[in-house]
């Protein structure tokens, strides 16, 4: 099986990320153009539901297999690679019959908690429930074989399934009301993650090294340590990952209950909400393909150093991924604070969500280098403090949220805020728990370049703002502005060093450039 480097790897998902991140885009450009802010509101209420149950589902399993997967491939343990994999699919197929029943039973008090018609989104979600607990078990497993293409691959199968079905289903079932028309959004979700399951699963057979078939149940009855080895990263990646997702569940709650106090009624709650979740978050989410895809690579590389007692070399992939991941990041902060109102409208055909960008993207900064620091915690057996650092977040984001977004004076801005102090707190903690454990610390050399990467860019961004101000508003010339200030930023990048011509010599197609 086919093993790349750590930045082989990266690049690989990031190159996935930017495609499936793209077409994500052009998809929730459907929906929005399709339902418009309520219909988008309903859609992005009922997903925190689903993840809340795919996280319970998988039991923080996938990251749990790519560290013990990669710990014995540094020893070449394929019968413990063995006893993962079967572990893994036993406890997720429990898993899934459980929360699948589960979610299906109570989809109707849950809808009654935020809008009802979100149930049959709700129910036509459930589903996909199993398929994505077997496709983590299996991505986790090439991710600690440190081959990355397999999960690259089928992320862009899904993407394009979803993308051409979803108009489909959407314009099918729109004539019977809105809420049919997020559950046929929903439906395509199903649809992609069910093909790029069955591709998975075909490339694991060719690629497999161990047969799971084979003598299933007595490997099965052998791997109590293993279940236990698992499960101590697992159960606290599963907290960490459940604080998240239950935060993601309670916040539309919150938000329509606390709105409601402040006096909002709910048609307009639900929009307010669609406008934040559903048109300013995916665009300050859009690093994060490169901060997630970083991290996927970090977990098996730091796993097999620390197997090999390499301590330096942890060190270097935990400042490297943060150099990486602030770079992807401090030029969408710009663009996004100072192009927010252009972007927004020929992206969604209206403005309004300006506000919740310029407020957010830059402390949104610390939101891109949180994933390869928890990814870091986690392949050092940290996964504990991690989680601890989640919760601590998410209990002071819904303090603020209630007491901000329940005043007349804040409202949904108050949501906006609540989300701004979470991401800012759990990225510093997680530092400290990286400075207690192993004495890790970002360089003072390495905050000045950062402080000097997103003055200078801020400038010549602020430059090209005055440009575009001045000439005839349409998307060709914002796109040319984009494309200047990319190259621009590019150069800076390698003047002061953010990527260096030794790393991109161990991409090998690009070694004979440099």
């Amino acid at each position: 099986m086919t093993k790349q480097s750590f930045l082989q790897g990266t690049l690989i998902l990031i190159i996935a990320g930017m495609i499936t991140r793209f077409l994500g885009f052009i998809n929730r450009m459907v929906l929005a153009r399709f339902m418009g802010e309520e219909g988008v509101g309903l859609y992005m209420m009922a997903l925190p539901t689903l993840f809340l149950v795919m996280t319970l589902t998988q039991l923080g399993l996938p990251v749990a297999i790519s560290k013990r997967v990669a710990e014995a491939e540094a020893r070449n343990d394929r019968v413990k690679v063995k006893k993962i994999l079967t572990v893994s699919l036993i406890v997720t197929a429990i898993s899934s019959v459980i929360f699948t029943t589960a979610m299906i039973i109570s989809a109707p008090f849950i809808s009654s908690l935020t809008d009802k018609r979100t149930l049959y989104p709700l129910l036509a979600i459930s589903p996909i429930i199993p398929i994505t607990a077997i496709s983590a078990v299996l991505k986790g497993y090439f991710q600690g074989k440190q081959n990355m293409k397999p999960q690259s691959f089928t992320l862009v199968i899904e993407q394009v399934v979803r993308i051409t079905s979803v108009a489909f289903f959407v314009k099918l079932l729109l004539p019977y009301g809105i809420e049919y028309a997020a559950a046929g959004a929903m439906f395509s979700v199903i649809l992609g993650e069910f093909i790029s399951l069955l591709v998975l699963i075909q490339i694991f057979k060719r690629k497999k090294t161990v047969k799971i078939r084979y003598r299933f149940f007595k490997y099965l009855k052998a791997s109590k340590d293993t279940l236990k080895e698992l499960f101590s990263i697992a159960l606290p990646s599963t907290g960490s990952r459940l604080i998240g997702s239950f935060s993601n569940f309670l916040e539309p709650i919150l938000v329509a209950q606390s709105l409601a106090i402040a006096g909002i009624s709910s048609n307009l709650a639900t929009k307010q909400y669609g406008e934040l979740t559903g048109f300013a978050l995916p665009l300050l989410f859009l690093p994060t393909f490169i901060t997630n895809s970083l991290s996927i690579a970090l977990v098996p590389s730091i796993s097999e150093a620390e197997a090999n007692k390499h301590n330096r070399l942890i060190h270097y992939r935990i400042h490297q991924s943060i150099r990486i991941s602030f770079a992807s990041g401090a030029l969408a902060t710009i663009v996004l604070t100072l192009f927010s109102v252009p972007i927004l409208t020929y992206m969604y055909g209206t403005g309004n969500a300006s506000k919740f960008l310029v407020l957010m993207a830059p402390f949104y900064l610390l939101l891109y280098i949180q994933a390869p620091l928890q990814a870091a915690l986690q392949a050092l057996d940290l996964a504990r403090p991690a989680m601890w650092n989640s919760l601590i977040g998410a209990i002071c984001k819904f303090t603020v949220l209630i007491l901000l977004a329940s005043n007349p004076n804040f409202g949904i801005m108050g949501v906006a805020l609540a989300m701004v102090v979470s991401v800012v707190l759990v990225t510093l903690l997680h530092l400290a728990s990286l400075r207690k454990a192993i004495r890790f610390t970002i360089p003072l050399k390495d905050l000045v370049k950062m402080i000097l990467l997103l003055v200078i860019t801020w400038v010549i961004g602020d430059f090209f703002k005055n440009i575009y101000g001045l000439m005839e508003s349409n998307i060709f010339g914002l796109l040319s502005i984009f494309i200047i200030l990319t190259c621009i930023y590019i150069v800076l990048l390698f003047v002061l060093r953010f990527i260096t011509k030794e790393e991109l010599k161990q991409i090998p197609f690009l070694q004979k450039w440099v």
